[in-house]
């Protein structure tokens, strides 16, 4: 009898604890409930808006021993070299800036919902923004509006009880009593470029109540893809490269060292020697070149012929040796298609630099610091080889990569830094110590090695040979590889001013 009283006492206990939960549950969220379904109010208009660009650069400060060249331009002529640097750095920036550089922030607490990044749509052609939507608690009406300023924006046009403005136009303007077929409208709105540009971009804001979010719309035209058919050996993944000039003694040890080690691998030879020699040979191909055209003109014709996916630039003394595996520097870059060049070691000289380029002041100019030996980390995956701004005078490239870049014709004699200076923010380096090439060593025995000499190393050079080509900044770099930097203003190598020939 005492065994049922108990049991029966702790049913109604039992019962009794579950309803005052239940009680509880229904006080609470009964009395937040407005606080769940409405937005948290917005403190957008107590706060400073943020700036929505960054601010101008400074001038640029560089040590002692840098070189201002315009102490090295003729006093009477800087003041048209500063008019027509001004023009052509106008056009620059309009070929190189949109609205897709300025700074985009998200306001806080937003019920407004939207893409953020990778939206891009083809120029004049209609694209639905996708993600659009409100998220909103209960109200009467909603209203919201989109506003663009390079091209127009339209929605599905419902039944009554909506309302749409601007449709077809730059600003649309939605509203309706219910959320859900608000917010069905907005899924079905789009997007159409007004101007032909191959890449540009446009700001979109979307505005709710005192509520406002600006994202940003890519509009660009695909570009179509560059593609190699591999083959099933190096011979049809690389393309041997060089310049000669007065040097058919080291060319032909150059050619018989790569015939020891790759018999069928295609070698291109840019020639603009005064009395070119005929160099024959399977898999040989000579370009005649005006004489005297200079080292970068060459490159350009050389590089210029290469049809297979890569190309491997070497100089007319080097000599193929046993740790001259292209193969390896075919392996990462492979492994590493973000990779544009890669560079290996001459006689197990390793060279590279790093390069930073300080904005400065618009009109003012930058500057460029170049320093030996610095690299910036190790490619990952593979130790041996390491990321850097600009690599010695034996790299594997891609070709496509070094053909938009390409190579300066003024620069006729000495250069090489000047080619990864132009390179700067388009080509991924790297550097290898696992892959090696050969020097031949210097001889007496050339019958032109005095001319050679005199267009090797010319007389009247008013200024380092890096800097003459560079869109109004210079380079300087002692000869312990200490990091300096020059600044303003250098004749950009459009404008026709003598600095002596190399």
């Amino acid at each position: 009898m005492m065994a049922v009283f108990n049991r029966a006492l702790f049913q109604m206990a039992a019962v009794v604890s579950m309803i005052t939960l239940v009680t509880f549950y229904f006080m609470i969220f009964h009395n937040c409930s407005g606080e769940l379904t409405q937005e948290a109010p917005t403190t957008q208009k107590l706060r400073l808006p943020p700036m929505s660009h960054l601010p101008p650069p400074g001038p640029c400060t560089c040590p002692g021993g840098s070189t201002l060249l315009k102490e090295h331009l003729p006093k009477d002529q800087y003041g048209e070299l500063v008019k027509r640097r001004a023009k052509e750095l106008h056009q620059h920036k309009a070929r190189t800036t949109s609205v897709l550089s300025r700074l985009l922030f998200a306001s806080p607490n937003s019920p407004l919902q939207y893409p953020i990044q990778g939206f891009k749509v083809l120029p004049l052609t209609s694209t639905l923004i996708p993600g659009l939507a409100l998220h909103a608690g209960q109200r009467s009406s909603y209203k919201v509006s989109l506003n663009v300023s390079k091209g127009v924006l339209t929605t599905e046009i419902t039944a009554d009880g909506v309302k749409v403005q601007g449709h077809g136009e730059s600003r649309l303007i939605m509203e309706s009593s219910s959320l859900v077929t608000l917010n069905y409208l907005l899924a079905k709105v789009s997007y159409t470029s007004t101007v032909y540009h191959i890449h540009t971009g446009d700001l979109a804001s979307f505005q709710f109540e005192n509520h406002e979010a600006v994202f940003p719309i890519t509009i660009k035209q695909p570009l179509l893809p560059v593609l190699y058919d591999m083959g099933t050996d190096v011979s049809s993944h690389v393309t041997v490269i060089t310049k000669t000039f007065l040097r058919y003694t080291q060319l032909k040890v150059l050619l018989s060292s790569i015939r020891r080690f790759y018999s069928n691998i295609e070698v291109i030879i840019a020639d603009d020697s005064f009395e070119p020699e005929n160099i024959t040979g399977e898999h040989i191909r000579q370009y005649i070149m005006p004489p005297a055209q200079g080292w970068f003109a060459g490159r350009n014709l050389a590089v210029s012929q290469v049809t297979t996916k890569y190309l491997l630039w070497v100089d007319d003394d080097f000599v193929f040796t046993e740790e001259t595996k292209i193969e390896k520097l075919v392996e990462v870059m492979e492994a590493v298609p973000e990779l544009d060049v890669l560079g290996g070691t001459v006689q197990g000289n390793q060279f590279y630099f790093s390069l930073l380029y300080e904005e400065g002041e618009e009109m003012d100019g930058g500057c460029l610091y170049r320093k030996s030996n610095e690299k910036f980390h190790p490619l990952p995956g593979y130790p041996q080889c390491s990321l850097t701004s600009g690599v010695i005078n034996f790299f594997l490239a891609r070709t496509h990569a070094v053909q938009k870049v390409g190579f300066d014709p003024k620069l006729q004699r000495v250069a090489h830094t000047e080619f990864f200076m132009d390179g700067l923010g388009s080509l991924l380096v790297a550097s290898c110590d696992h892959v090696s090439i050969g020097h031949q060593p210097k001889t007496s025995h050339n019958k032109d090695k005095a001319r050679y000499d005199k267009f090797r190393n010319p007389a009247g050079m008013l200024i380092p040979a890096e800097c003459d080509h560079l869109p109004f900044l210079s380079v300087n770099e002692s000869s312990t590889g200490q990091t300096t930097c020059g600044r303003a203003l250098c004749a950009d190598h459009n404008f026709d001013i003598k600095i002596g020939e190399r």
